[in-house]
């Protein structure tokens, strides 16, 4: 038995049939009806006990969905106040104001602020130098819009211009490779194509718990896969298995490999860079590796890692038996993508962002100007191998 109010099912919602009732609860099947005509004179303020089968349940939740849709367009799109929605269908103007809230809670509603993107075209100059790369994008930036792991409202700035440098990329017919991360993520959440082009998308990296669900590279590649209307290539499989020879035979399963071939040859690749940081690790936060562990990999002369695989901060792959477990792209698979981007910043992540650079695998990088600046500094205190890494 569940609970509905009347309210909340807008004005195509009615009760067809009522069985004998009590004062308070009244047993109501319910339909779609076409004419607000239609609709009984009913006390919306009520609640009632519906016998739904899961048609008419699921019936009911479309159009609950439908509802949020429609106060948020009258209030976002048609300009109109609460009070003028809450007349227009009337609903209080205390039931709108709520309505409104959950229309933002359940992603009915997203919000993206188009901040000024003011960047630095001396550092970007450097950077491009220092590290042979095709593309370096520096955003004008304060201390205070980064935490010191480069998260913050900084990074969503930087997902929306790594964004707009990717609607500028794409091709129709191309193939996208993507990795999991909080910065892939804002990547994505703030990408909006510019062109009708059809774009496939290749998850690169097995998936996580649903610890941390929104970073999922399964879920990056379904949310980016909706924008571009391409194929999507999604991979059966954990990120990390328990030995390399687990690994080995489950990447020899014929959809995984399907899945990971797609992925090799794909056009363009969105990567993430993760620190040792066991404050901000999603491989910690997803409980596939305790903090001590990653404290012991730092140990031993781990940097980071840049798309799952750890590595040094000469750029090289560290040698340790995790490498070899993970269900993804390995690095000189990675290598060899035409055009690879990452988003990266944080004064904590720096060493990770170097031996990302020094290892060939990127194409771009996207950080803030304080992120680009000791970058530049460590550059030029010796020649960068990334060019003859990626040859």
């Amino acid at each position: 038995m569940s609970f509905v109010s009347f309210a909340s099912l807008t004005q195509s919602l009615a009760a067809r049939q009522f069985g004998p009732g009590r004062k308070t609860v009244l047993d109501v099947r319910i339909r779609l009806l076409t004419k607000v005509g239609d609709l009984p004179k009913l006390d919306t303020n009520a609640q009632y006990s519906c016998k739904c089968t899961p048609r008419v349940r699921n019936m009911v939740e479309d159009l609950q969905y439908d509802l949020l849709a429609e106060v948020a367009s009258l209030y976002y799109e048609l300009d109109l106040s609460q009070s003028e929605i809450g007349e227009r269908l009337g609903l209080s103007r205390v039931k709108v104001y709520r309505l409104l809230k959950k229309a933002k809670e359940a992603r009915v509603v997203q919000i993206t602020i188009n901040w000024p993107m003011e960047r630095d075209s001396g550092l970007e100059g450097e950077l491009s130098k220092a590290f042979s790369l095709d593309k370096a994008m520096v955003l004008k930036s304060s201390p205070q819009d980064f935490g010191p792991n480069g998260e913050g409202m900084g990074l969503r700035r930087l997902g929306q211009m790594a964004a707009r440098h990717l609607a500028t990329t794409l091709q129709d017919g191309m193939t996208l490779a993507v990795c999991l991360g909080r910065s892939s993520y804002e990547v994505i959440d703030a990408f909006r194509p510019l062109t009708q082009a059809r774009v496939n998308v290749a998850q690169a990296m097995g998936s996580i718990p649903s610890l941390i669900p929104d970073l999922d590279s399964a879920a990056l590649a379904r949310q980016l896969a909706s924008k571009l209307g391409g194929q999507i290539l999604l991979l059966s499989s954990p990120l990390f298995v328990n030995s390399p020879e687990a690994a080995e035979l489950l990447r020899s399963q014929p959809a995984i490999e399907r899945t990971l071939q797609a992925a090799r040859n794909a056009n363009i690749a969105l990567v993430g860079i993760g620190g040792t940081s066991s404050n901000t690790s999603h491989y910690v936060d997803a409980e596939l590796m305790t903090a001590d562990q990653l404290r012991q990999l730092e140990t031993e002369g781990a940097a980071g890692d840049i798309g799952g695989q750890f590595i040094r901060e000469s750029g090289e792959l560290h040698p340790c038996a995790i490498n070899k477990c993970i269900i993804g792209l390995t690095l000189d698979e990675l290598r060899r993508i035409p055009n690879t981007i990452a988003v990266a910043a944080g004064t904590a992540k720096v060493k990770a962002i170097l031996g990302a650079l020094r290892s060939g695998v990127l194409n771009a990088l996207c950080t803030d100007q304080q992120t680009a600046a000791e970058l530049v500094r460590l550059g030029r205190a010796e020649t960068s191998p990334s060019a003859a890494l990626r040859a």
